[in-house]
């Protein structure tokens, strides 16, 4: 918000200047606070997963619903602009999911997952995944009621994504740096993506992981069972 270039605009006397961007952050904060009493009373533990498309958000929760079933109840809120694709594949593991398509929206606000809430109904402390649009630069900005962020980067990304999207590297509290089986067939630099992302975000946690071979899936359950508590 503070990066953000001033709008040069005439007013005529008796009108009044109105930044919209705050009047909807401000709305969609008051949302999120009653989903965060919401999720509180129910000691629901909601986690919101960022990322540009196609790094691979529903890999990871299909791989994470499968190997820790039986150890929580979970159920999955999707973010798309169109399509139940993404809540179909959840499905098919057995976990309940509910779809919200934004249309031309690029991002999820805290009045869609109140409503999602509502309609999915999860059970007490139970674990609920947003799986927000892909997209590094406006779910930053909307918080969604969750008690954290987490973010997604493939490796066939690129390792500048911090330095280019670095609102989003900042509000993460941990940082998966997924398909890194593709490691020898892309030019990656985990060391270097990890260490911009903490100069944006000292202390920020990261793990090298790939949801598609499992290969670092044990440190991201053991992340998860340590934030359980926070809320259940």
């Amino acid at each position: 918000m503070g990066d953000r270039p001033p709008i040069a605009a005439s007013l005529a006397p008796g009108d009044r200047h109105v930044d919209l961007d705050v009047a909807v952050l401000a709305g969609n904060d008051r949302d999120a606070q009653r989903n965060r009493a919401w999720l509180a009373a129910h000691r629901v533990l909601a986690l919101n997963l960022l990322s540009s498309p196609g790094s691979g958000k529903t890999t990871l929760l299909e791989r994470t619903l499968r190997d820790l079933r039986g150890e929580f109840s979970m159920g999955v809120i999707e973010g798309d602009q169109e399509t139940t694709l993404d809540a179909d594949r959840i499905r098919a593991t057995g976990c309940a999911a509910l779809q919200i398509n934004t249309g031309t929206g690029c991002h999820l606000e805290a009045r869609m997952i109140g409503a999602a809430l509502q309609q999915l109904a999860p059970p007490d402390r139970s674990i609920v995944m947003i799986e927000n649009v892909g997209n590094l630069v406006c779910p930053a900005l909307f918080d969604l009621g969750e008690h954290a962020k987490v973010l997604l980067i493939a490796v066939t990304e690129g390792d500048d994504k911090p330095l280019k999207y670095p609102h989003m590297f900042r509000a993460a509290n941990l940082v998966l740096v997924n398909k890194v089986d593709l490691l020898p067939y892309v030019a990656f630099d985990v060391a270097r993506c990890i260490a911009n992302a903490r100069r944006l975000n000292p202390g920020v946690e990261a793990i090298e992981m790939s949801a598609a071979t499992g290969a670092g899936m044990d440190q991201w359950y053991g992340w998860l069972r340590r934030a359980v508590p926070s809320a259940t």
